[in-house]
């Protein structure tokens, strides 16, 4: 994916080179001067789950992947859904992030980010339910 594609970051995205294979990911710091917040509470909203982050190993900073944000910024509905029901079922960022990693199915090279992404919503919550 080219981070420079995505209309709404344009240049602050930066490449992640993790096994988690998130390819654009933004800081805190970036979404707090996007949306005019404090970090503490973009911080906040990660904790609990209403935005998905990632870590990669040997960093600091926890990166917001850049594919759960529309163009207004805001959370797609589609992520809200996903997180939601991750929420509800006790699975944190990394563990969502590790179950949207996986193939989508048995023959499938998509992801489940995948088939999140292309709207395919239902199949990802069913993923989920599963486990």
């Amino acid at each position: 994916m080219d981070c420079r594609r995505q209309p709404l970051y344009p240049s602050p995205a930066v490449r992640v080179t993790s096994s988690d294979d998130i390819a654009c990911a933004l800081s805190a710091s970036w979404l707090s001067t996007r949306w005019g917040v404090d970090t503490v509470r973009i911080n906040a909203m990660r904790r609990a789950g209403e935005l998905l982050a990632v870590r990669p190993s040997g960093a600091t900073d926890w990166l917001y992947p850049a594919w759960q944000f529309a163009v207004d910024g805001g959370v797609k509905p589609e992520v809200r859904r996903v997180l939601d029901l991750s929420r509800r079922r006790g699975l944190d960022g990394d563990a969502l992030n590790a179950l949207l990693q996986r193939r989508s199915g048995m023959t499938s090279r998509s992801r489940l980010l995948d088939d999140l992404l292309a709207g395919r919503v239902d199949h990802v919550e069913s993923a989920l339910a599963r486990g």
